[in-house]
């Protein structure tokens, strides 16, 4: 129906129930007056019929989609028949000398009845006999608050789309039976699973924006053992901003299973490091270099050095970042190799930067069992060539992307990082650079952690596999991981190893299960193999020894380990003297110095 066509018909419709207000309200209560006989009833029928008009104007009641109406639209009505009637009231005063209270608030009640339900019976009629186009699927709201309500609501009004749904569960005992939006609140979340089987309920909502991560784990175990797909609505500040709708929902993520809250930084206290400060971030292309990219963008530094090896990788971050900030920075894509020290000096000459952000490296454990001569050449004499480079020319601060593999190394990739630690802190000795270093857990979904490895093996039917049923990681997001490298860009004074408190540490076999589950299998269906511990690996790691602990934080879960440096002559020794050494030699010299045990090659040579 067009506008016009919908105006003209509530018009018409609005003033036959005017006129039959007035009518049946004067012939009830004054029946000997007669239709057009009575100087009262033209004045009475005449004015109200104008009157309201003019409110129901005035108030919209002819602009509004009555499909979607409710209280709002209720007042609406409810204001403009009583300013309808008051006007009446007094132009019967003033032109009849009298004023009929009693024919009036009759006429009104039939006024607000009449009107109200004209509105309110098309939606009535549309949300239970007008069928959408798609095959509705029956959903389970948890969380009956603002955030449950207001999806209740949106998914209730669009009979089109292909969620409907029926119930709510909430932990709060007052709402417990009580009716909201016409759907029941059938219980807390111990009744999920029965409330599913009941309900024959297809899909399960969560909708409580301030639901920790302990308490979306264990309402995660309670949807996991239904038949139902779970999935988590929008950040209320999305749907606010316009980014996502109400009803555009996401599955639960292994991000959002971690067990703990994520850290949130302050990352204000680190605009004045960055903004208007030419920032050079290595391993730009990886999956937390790029991130750092992203975050560093935020604080509008004046030129973004983007650096790597692979060309490809440096491409898609350079044009990411380009599209994000057309013209508010200056991106610069530089193809390096952090083992080509005449390229890195060269580029810090060219571009002088203010920070320095050490993110290239070697880290897969396996691999680098094999190619210890790789990982030396790569996490050693790379962070070296960049670390000396950062002192010659200025640098203000240089923080090293380290890892909780770099504690008690029982493999060559955790020892080259914890000697690379050791490069940093001699140099910061000496050096108005601010050094410092950042060890990590594992990054959720960095190139190489199992979760990318996990969701292939279920692709691909299974099994996924698993190293050992007891051991045992940390566990971090990408972003986290990346404002955690800033964060302590801001606080370093130099020499410091910063580390994050991740909680308590994460079975991977737990972590596989959820992801099984998460996908829409069963453990039965997909499978767990153990395929034994590979070579240097641990069942558990560390992010600090006991000699380095510090008991207090320096910033709200950052602690600063008091490792200490020890064995320079070593380190350099395996620097100057690595083109000859051997793999074996290296892989051996390289676990006894991060242990600080003594090297035989070492003590010979001296």
């Amino acid at each position: 129906m067009t506008y016009q066509k919908r105006l003209t018909f509530l018009v018409l419709l609005d003033s036959l129930i005017v006129l039959s207000a007035i009518y049946v309200s004067v012939m009830t209560l004054h029946p000997t007056l007669a239709w057009l006989e009575s100087e009262f009833l033209l004045v009475s029928a005449i004015t109200l019929l104008l009157s309201h008009h003019l409110f129901a104007s005035m108030y919209r009641l002819y602009n509004k989609a009555w499909e979607y109406a409710s209280v709002g639209e209720l007042v609406a009505i409810v204001k403009a028949v009583s300013l309808s009637v008051m006007t009446t009231a007094i132009m019967q005063q003033l032109l009849i000398g009298n004023i009929y209270f009693r024919a009036l608030m009759l006429a009104w009640m039939m006024h607000v009845l009449l009107i109200g339900g004209s509105r309110f019976s098309w939606r009535v009629y549309r949300d239970r006999y007008i069928k959408g186009t798609v095959e509705q699927k029956r959903a389970l709201i948890i969380g009956a608050g603002a955030a449950g309500t207001m999806l209740a609501r949106q998914l209730l009004k669009n009979c089109d789309t292909e969620i409907k749904p029926v119930a709510f569960i909430d932990d709060d005992p007052k709402k417990y039976k009580l009716h909201i939006l016409g759907l029941p609140v059938v219980g807390d979340s111990k009744r999920i699973a029965k409330t599913v089987e009941t309900l024959n309920i297809d899909k399960i909502i969560i909708a409580i924006p301030s639901l920790s991560k302990e308490e979306m784990q264990r309402i995660f175990e309670e949807c996991s053992g239904t038949k139902a797909k779970t999935v988590i609505m929008p950040m209320i500040e999305d749907v606010m901003l316009g980014n996502v709708s109400v009803n555009q929902f996401r599955d639960v993520e292994v991000e959002d299973l971690l067990g703990r809250e994520p850290v949130k930084l302050d990352i204000d206290s680190i605009s004045e490091k960055l903004t208007g400060k030419t920032v050079l971030v290595t391993g730009a292309g990886g999956s937390i270099g790029s991130e750092i990219c992203r975050q560093v963008c935020k604080f509008q530094p004046k030129k973004m050095l983007l650096l790597g090896h692979g060309e490809n990788s440096i491409y898609l971050i350079d044009m990411e970042l380009r599209n994000m900030h057309k013209g508010e920075i200056e991106i610069v894509p530089l193809i390096a190799d952090i083992q080509d020290r005449t390229r890195i000096f060269e580029v810090m000459e060219t571009h002088r930067p203010d920070v320095v952000y050490h993110a290239a490296a070697h880290k897969h454990v396996p691999l680098m069992e094999y190619n210890p001569k790789e990982a030396v050449k790569n996490n050693v004499l790379g962070t070296k060539n960049v670390a000396e480079a950062a002192d010659t020319f200025g640098v203000g601060t240089f923080v090293l992307v380290s890892s909780d593999k770099a504690v008690n190394p029982t493999n060559v990739m955790g020892s080259t990082k914890r000697i690379a630690e050791m490069v940093i802190q001699e140099l910061d000795q000496h050096s108005d650079t601010k050094f410092v270093a950042v060890r990590f857990g594992n990054v959720l979904g960095s190139r190489g952690s199992v979760i990318p490895l996990f969701k292939k093996q279920i692709q691909a039917g299974g099994p996924v596999t698993v190293t050992h049923p007891d051991m045992t990681r940390y566990f971090m997001t990408i972003p986290e991981a990346s404002r955690l490298v800033m964060q302590a860009g801001a606080l370093a004074h130099g020499g410091e190893i910063f580390v994050l408190d991740m909680g308590e540490p994460v079975k991977i076999v737990d972590l596989a299960m959820n992801l099984i589950t998460l996908s829409g299998y069963s453990e039965e269906e997909i499978g767990i193999r153990y395929s034994g511990v590979r070579p240097g690996e641990k069942m558990f790691e560390e992010l600090l020894n006991e000699k380095e602990v510090h008991e207090e934080a320096v910033f709200p879960k950052i602690f600063i380990g008091k490792a200490v440096l020890e064995q320079e002559d070593e380190v350099h020794y395996l620097i100057e003297q690595f083109d000859g050494m051997t793999s074996n030699e290296i892989s051996g010299f390289v676990l006894n110095l991060a242990n600080k045990r003594k090297n035989k090659i070492f003590s010979v040579a001296k």
